[in-house]
């Protein structure tokens, strides 16, 4: 494998100081770190004024925050509030029927207390049947496409009034804290937030960037002596955080000795009792899976299996603690995808494999990497000439071609949930879809997922297809990986080898091995590079020479990817130097000039990429594959970044020509078979890696798994479809 043909290396540069990769919360999860651990829990007001200003910067997304005051919602989470609503009506349909299920009958000690604890919050109510399984609901009635209606997008919340702020300003000023954190604040508590949080401090925790020891010293500057770190109100607000961070990294629920453990490392005298206040008070939920038993062939109708025996007489499945949100949309897109399995009448297909179970099941899985895409594809045409209704989503909106795209046929999914695109809904919101095609599947995370299932009608198809090896959801939960471990619906793998040297490249690093190819067009090539000031000359050099010069691609057609937004060759390094080769200018519009190519970050974890076309006086205006969008000017700093250069997380679900992966030295902690089997795979004719990081490349594909996430979806699952389907 060579080097593009004309590129020679540039003289060696003087070593450079190289500051640790600075990873984003996704990139953490793929990379199994920890945060270090943090201070004494009592740090003065100065400390916690200090640190909680630098930590008040960084937004959800790891995005550098606005410090204006109060952060309006985007248009895409304005949107998706719309069918928030929709799932409201249609969960409290569903609670008329729906109650508590018996569980935890084998528990005992701290876990028997703590489910008797959440038993005792939920008193019966409506509400704490939202987290058990209710009975199937009848199906409806077919509906004719006439009655469809699309619904218009809700107004956003106002925002905190000037009275609230100032409150919230007082309290901040008086705990030691930046005033500027006021408008988070208010935004994260409410209209009432100045007296929450002057009645319990440790709620400044729910300001995204603030650490327990910041809360900490905010706390004791409030309370002085009467603050301690066994206060009720420190543990349930770190429980709660705890839990929160978990979502960060891909979990839906810890167990309870995972939550002790992290309270316990933050000073909590008695992490156990400290669980029990939280769930007593309602601030987090206990769940208790029953174990699953193995039925033997032989067994008779009746007759308790010796798993079933032992369950009784050994341990049980350990008890997982989770928040409300999460919990809800897990029970929500189990309940959804039962729904769609039982209320399908079956039906004889003629075609493949993957059309004959199509037409017998609501429910299938198809795996496979690009070139499988094909079927999915084939597979909603042929369903169109059966006359269904038919659609196709996909998770980057750059992905449909431009025939499907006007067709309509094929739109992204966050168009299709906020209505802007795809069909129109009845007056309960369902879709009018009889078959719903999924590709990028492993990109669902589960409040997505299940605002999707929720949408689609009694007796509609979802087909959930995607590739299982890439990395997973930027969100917590694993919505793909868990259905398939389930084993309830019928799984169908493509056998479509991807073609060429980056088809077995990528196969290769897919089952463990880091392969040299025969790439006799260039296909792969490696640039190797001493330290990071040489991977961002030498990265510069192929996007705007190299790879044009030989492949005949524009710089657009290129993108850079690499493992976090910090360090020496992140994200925002990468971004400088490509914006002053390719697009340079005094950055007029908030640091971005017209032309710029820049992600967009309407919400936590999703990324839209664009091109900068100017700005007015609503904000900077972009041109994307969703259509035109405008960045509200006081949210330009805090969701947008320029981006020539992606992290692999926000590069997952969408393919360039070329891609140019970036591994300086500094890259190897955060590297994994997941991550690179991602990276190497968004590119369609050519791959550069600009590789520093020796024998940490092989080494991670053979070895690093991205680490399990904790989810409550398989069991699930199992649980409301017991008998798995012939596959």
């Amino acid at each position: 494998m060579t080097e593009p043909s004309g590129e020679t290396a540039p003289e060696a540069p003087e070593d450079l100081d190289q500051d640790a990769v600075e990873e984003d919360a996704a990139e953490q999860e793929a990379a199994g770190r920890e945060d270090a651990a943090p201070s004494s829990g009592t740090a003065g007001a100065t400390e916690a004024s200090e640190a909680v200003e630098s930590a008040g910067t960084e937004a959800a997304d790891g995005t550098e925050a606005s410090k204006d005051a109060a952060p309006e919602l985007s248009e895409a989470q304005a949107e998706l509030a719309a069918q928030r609503e929709l799932r409201a009506r249609i969960e409290a349909r569903k609670a008329e029927k729906s109650g508590p299920v018996e569980s935890g009958g084998k528990l005992s000690g701290t876990a028997a207390d703590l489910l008797a604890a959440v038993r005792a919050v939920e008193g019966g109510s409506a509400s704490g049947g939202a987290f058990y399984a209710p009975a199937p609901e009848p199906p409806r009635a077919p509906r004719p496409p006439e009655t469809t209606v699309r619904p218009a997008a809700p107004a956003a919340p106002p925002a905190p009034t000037a009275g609230a702020l100032a409150g919230v300003r007082e309290v901040l000023a008086r705990g030691g804290a930046p005033e500027t954190l006021a408008g988070q604040v208010a935004a994260a508590l409410g209209e009432q937030a100045a007296e929450a949080l002057t009645e319990d401090p440790w709620r400044l925790l729910a300001v995204t960037g603030v650490r327990p020891e910041q809360a900490d010293g905010f706390a004791r500057a409030l309370l002085g002596g009467a603050c301690g770190p066994d206060d009720p109100r420190r543990a349930v607000a770190l429980t709660v955080w705890l839990l929160d961070r978990a979502a960060l990294r891909g979990h839906t629920a810890l167990t309870l000795d995972e939550v002790a453990a992290g309270l316990a490392r933050h000073e909590v005298p008695d992490p156990e009792k400290a669980v029990e206040t939280a769930v007593s008070e309602g601030a987090v939920l206990v769940f208790q899976e029953e174990p699953e038993e193995a039925v033997p062939e032989d067994a008779e109708e009746g007759e308790p299996s010796e798993a079933a025996i032992a369950s009784d007489e050994g341990p049980v499945e350990p008890p997982l603690l989770g928040l409300d949100r999460y919990a809800l949309a897990e029970e929500s897109l189990a309940d959804g995808l039962a729904r769609l399995v039982r209320t399908v009448t079956a039906e004889e297909w003629d075609g493949g494999e993957l059309e004959r179970a199509v037409g017998g099941h609501g429910l299938v899985l198809h795996t496979g990497g690009e070139a499988a895409r094909a079927e999915p594809l084939a597979l909603a045409a042929a369903a169109r000439e059966r006359g269904l209704r038919v659609l196709v989503t996909v998770h980057d909106a750059e992905r449909p071609g431009d025939e499907e795209r006007a067709a309509g046929t094929t739109v992204p999914l966050t168009a299709l949930l906020s209505g802007t695109a795809g069909p129109g809904r009845d007056e309960e919101g369902a879709l009018a879809l009889d078959l719903l095609v999924v590709l990028d599947a492993p990109q669902l995370d589960v409040e997505t997922g299940a605002m999707l299932v929720e949408a689609l009608p009694d007796g509609c198809r979802l087909v959930l297809g995607g590739d299982p090896e890439v990395l997973g959801s930027a969100g917590p939960g694993a919505v793909f990986a868990d259905a398939l471990a389930a084993r309830v619906c019928p799984r169908v793998a493509s056998r479509r080898p991807d073609p060429g040297p980056l088809g077995e490249l990528v196969s290769g690093i897919g089952v463990g091995e880091l392969n040299q190819v025969e790439a006799p067009g260039k296909e792969v090539v490696i640039v190797p590079v001493r330290d990071a000031g040489e991977a961002v000359h030498r990265t510069v050099q192929l996007v705007a020479d190299s790879v044009p010069r030989a492949f005949g691609l524009s710089p657009e057609q290129t993108r850079v990817i690499t493992v976090g937004h910090g360090g020496s060759a992140g994200t925002r390094a990468l971004n400088t130097a490509l914006k002053q080769r390719l697009n340079p200018g005094p950055g007029r519009f908030g640091g971005y000039d017209p032309g710029d190519r820049v992600a967009y970050a309407p919400a936590p974890g999703r990324t839209v990429t664009g091109t900068v076309l100017g700005a007015d006086p609503e904000g900077l205006r972009l041109s994307t594959g969703e259509g035109e969008v405008v960045v509200p000017k006081e949210r330009v700093e805090s969701a947008l970044r320029h981006g020539w250069a992606l992290t692999a997380h926000q590069a997952a679900g969408g393919r360039w020509p070329a891609v140019v992966v970036v591994l300086p030295g500094d890259a190897a902690p955060g590297l994994s078979r997941p991550w690179v089997y991602t990276a190497f795979g968004r590119a369609e004719r050519h791959l550069s890696v600009v590789h520093g990081v020796d024998q940490a490349l092989p080494r991670s594909v053979a070895e690093v798994l991205a680490p399990a996430r904790t989810t409550r979806l398989r069991p699930l699952l199992i649980g409301l479809l017991a008998t798995p389907d012939e596959e």
